[in-house]
């Protein structure tokens, strides 16, 4: 008897089809079982680095708000110190501003403090800011731009009765050290 590949014949002489149909059959049965399971393994693999990915965006987010917060706040503490002034104690004004301040400003405001100290001495001059309002204008985990509205209360001898100067101010803080130090300072 013949052989072909769908039959077989065995050592009694039957004839065996359904042997190789059942091979191919078992054969096809494990290719579409290691398909999903490939797929499964795919997907997982995707929903692995998706969530990596999309966890460190929300913790880079997250920094970089907690940057803005605490900048903004030291921004609005040093706006304080900046405008507010005393004649009669100008030395731990102008230190209290110079420890708050870093870069370019830290060094044209000691070149400026030293021409204005006798300025203010003379006209006996003394201002109190507050921070009415302020807002962040872009932030980083290592410099923020702080948007602030400042009311400072002037007086000296040419106006004994305090006037009212209304201010916007953008400040720029960097992080130096552990400290948020204003390294600009802009009245638009």
């Amino acid at each position: 008897m013949s052989t072909d590949t769908a039959t077989r014949t065995d050592e009694t002489g039957t004839t065996d089809s359904t042997h190789t149909g059942a091979a191919e059959k078992t054969s096809r049965g494990r290719r579409f079982v290691r398909l999903p399971l490939l797929l499964l393994a795919l997907v997982a693999v995707a929903g692995l680095v998706a969530s990596a990915v999309l966890g460190t965006q929300l913790r880079n987010a997250r920094a970089v708000e907690d940057a803005a917060r605490a900048a903004s706040e030291a921004a609005r503490q040093f706006a304080v110190t900046l405008t507010s002034v005393d004649s009669a104690d100008l030395g731990a004004d102008f230190a209290a501003v110079l420890d708050g301040a870093t870069g370019e400003f830290e060094k044209m405001y000691a070149e400026s403090s030293a021409q204005l100290e006798q300025v203010l001495i003379d006209n006996q001059a003394r201002s109190e800011g507050v921070v009415v309002e302020s807002g962040i204008r872009s932030a980083t985990t290592t410099k923020v731009e702080v948007l602030l509205f400042v009311d400072q209360s002037v007086t000296n001898t040419l106006v004994p009765e305090p006037r009212l100067d209304r201010s916007r101010v953008v400040m720029t803080m960097e992080l130096v050290d552990g400290r948020w130090l204003a390294s600009q300072v802009d009245l638009p």
